[in-house]
């Protein structure tokens, strides 16, 4: 109850109370005006149409006089030219204006819950000496490094060194969750390893620290993307993705319960290698669909997509849903299926996207560079 207070609380206090301004980001963006010539045969087109609204704001146009236009013979077109893209430049800007401020909204909202989360950790650490938590600092700290060294030795390009930290992240969690579950199969055997008992209560070896790891690497690539502006849209899938995480991830650790459930939910990290690998490729130049290497990397990618990513997650649904009675009054079992039926909400997005991903790879000319596919 005092982590709710606590969380909910501060959010509405930040939000509402308070004005959080930039935070160290970037927010000024270039316009490039739109010059028009000949603003005779745009507007005899009725298929397009000029807004040519006065403008909101005073703008330096230095306009010609009814002397100069005599001594240099200049059109009349060109008062109207000057006007018009100005006012074409004014609807630009303010169309700009409109989508930094949604950008910079979507930002203060999730650096709040980050920056709560923050506390709720260190508050834990602190105050209840939960030593066992220093493994998310710990993560946190580690990526963190990770990204200052990518960025001093290889490219300081903020969305390769953000992706190349993931494909690091995906890489460890990986190797972790395929030798905690094999280790755990070798030790005991597969008889009772997936009973709800087992899933709920306890926690196998290395389960905790690993979970508690790769809860660091979440904060900081929420901080990172945010820092950078890596994400779009009004409600980010990736910043949501993260958070959702974040709040499943902790609450269990604070009360070690589902810790089993939540490794078993890490193995879609299998599937984010060659997510990774793909975007890094293409950074690298490497965008041949036709190549080896590229026919191989979508196999594969597909493949753990509905393995790994998929079927697991709605193996752990139908599992939750299944032992439904054998959960205690609590917040546990309403939880569980909050974070599942997100998770499996935000697999779908996934899947549409990495099909779209698929179809633009056949055509180079309709893909960019900073794109997050």
């Amino acid at each position: 109850m005092q982590f709710y207070v606590l969380w909910f609380g501060g959010l509405y206090l930040i939000i509402t109370g308070t004005r959080i301004r930039n935070f160290g980001f970037n927010v000024s963006g270039r316009v490039k005006s739109l010059q028009i010539n000949n603003p005779k045969r745009l507007a005899g087109d009725k298929s397009k149409s000029i807004d040519a609204r006065p403008l909101l704001f005073p703008i330096n146009c230095q306009l010609p006089s009814n002397e100069t236009k005599r001594k240099k013979k200049l059109p009349l077109s060109s008062i109207g030219d000057c006007y018009l893209s100005l006012s074409l430049k004014s609807d630009s800007m303010a169309r700009t204006s409109t989508k930094q401020s949604d950008k910079n909204k979507v930002g203060v909202f999730f650096l709040a819950t980050l920056l709560l989360w923050s506390v709720s950790v260190l508050f834990e650490i602190a105050f209840n000496k939960r030593k066992e938590l220093l493994f998310i600092v710990a993560g946190a700290c580690f990526f963190q490094i990770a990204n200052w060294v990518i960025r001093l030795l290889v490219s300081r390009d903020p969305l390769f060194v953000n992706t190349s930290v993931s494909l690091l992240h995906s890489t460890i969690t990986s190797v972790s969750v395929v030798f905690i579950v094999v280790n755990q199969w070798l030790r005991n055997g597969l008889n009772g390893m997936f009973e709800h008992s087992e899933l709920v209560g306890s926690a196998w070896l290395w389960a905790y620290p690993a979970l508690c790891f790769s809860c660091g690497y979440f904060a900081y690539d929420q901080w990172d993307m945010l820092q950078y502006r890596l994400y779009s849209g009004l409600i980010p899938g990736i910043l949501v993705h993260h958070l959702l995480l974040l709040v499943c991830f902790t609450l269990a650790l604070y009360r070690n319960v589902t810790i089993n459930y939540l490794i078993l939910t890490l193995i879609c990290e299998l599937h984010s290698i060659f997510l990774h690998v793909r975007k890094v490729r293409r950074m690298a130049g490497i965008r041949d669909s036709k190549s080896r290497i590229v026919r191989v990397e979508w196999v594969l990618n597909w493949i753990t997509f509905f393995l790994a990513r998929i079927a697991s997650h709605l193996l752990i649904t139908i599992k939750l849903i299944r032992d439904a009675s054998k959960f205690e009054k609590g917040i546990e079992l309403p939880l569980a299926l909050f974070g599942m039926a997100g998770m499996n909400l935000l697999n779908v997005s996934l899947g549409i996207d990495l099909f779209n991903a698929f179809k633009r790879e056949k055509n180079p000319q309709q893909t960019s560079y900073h794109r997050r596919e």
